[in-house]
Parts: structure tokens; sequence; C-alpha cells
């Protein structure tokens, strides 16, 4: 009986320990629940946050592409606008040396009108000079025509008489 007693007796301590490691395991249950569910809400917000992340990065990759178009199509632009540049200022220096040539033309024209007036004041000053010799020769040949009719007639009165 003592047996039966000790045995009762241990059956009843290992029943109480048992007990004593149930209440600690469905303790440590309930906190394993708990940070299971805790952690089943952390994964969520953070199935939630990657899910904006995601979204977040698809937009910021097509924003990417069209800024890389938009970058692509302004390259395009320059280009074509920088060999347009090139041909205007090929243009203008063409342009600048047939103003320079015109310029230089233009320098010897008037040089050669300067010329050309001077000779012409110097033939309109050498006409009138020549028209008043003319005047003058056409005065002489009246004056020599009356004189010459004079002794003309003179010499027809000396040879009549």
């Amino acid at each position: 009986m003592n047996a039966l007693n000790r045995r009762v007796q241990n059956l009843e301590e290992d029943l109480e320990n048992t007990e004593n490691k149930f209440v600690t395991a469905d303790q440590k249950l309930d906190k394993a629940g708990t940070a299971a569910d805790d952690s089943e809400r952390a994964k969520k917000v953070f199935q939630a946050k990657a899910e904006e992340d995601e979204k977040k990065i698809i937009a910021l990759e097509k924003e990417l592409k069209e800024a890389r178009e938009k970058a692509e199509a302004a390259d395009t632009e320059y280009d074509e606008v920088n060999k347009k540049l090139v041909v205007c200022e090929q243009e203008l220096e063409k342009a600048e040396e047939r103003t320079d040539v015109g310029e230089t033309k233009i320098g010897e024209l008037e040089e050669e009108l300067k010329v050309v007036a001077n000779n012409l004041k110097s033939l309109e000053v050498a006409e009138e000079k020549a028209n008043q010799r003319e005047k003058s020769y056409k005065e002489q040949i009246k004056m020599l025509t009356a004189k010459l009719k004079q002794a003309e007639a003179r010499a027809e009165f000396a040879d009549k008489s």
C-alpha cells in the first residue's frame, strides 16, 4: 500500500507536473498563436506594401521608358537642329563672302564712278570751252565773211572803175 500510495503520489506529482507543463505549453501556444497572428498581420502589411511598391516600380519603369523616349526624341531633334545650324552657318559664310565681294565691287564701282564723274565734268568744261570757241569761230567766220564780201565788192568796184 505504501508502494501504491507512493505510486499514486508519484502519479499525482506527474499529473501536477504534466498539468503545469500543459498550462505552460498552452500559454506558449497562446503566445505562439498571438505571435503567429502578429506575424500574419505583419505579413499582410508587408505584402500590401510590396504590392504598392511593385505598382510604384511599374509606374516608375513606365515613366523611365517615357523619359528615355523623350530624351531620344530630343536628341534626334537636337541633331536635326544642329545639322540645320551647320547649314545655316555655311550659308552665312557664303553670304558674308558674297557681301565682301559685293562691297569690294561697290567700292571699285564708286571709284570708277568718281573717275567717270570727273571725266564728265572735264568733258563738260571742255564742251563749254569748245562751244565758246565754236561761237567765237562762228563770229570770226561771220566777220571774215563780211570782210571778204566787202573786199570782193571793193575789188569788183575797183575792176569796174
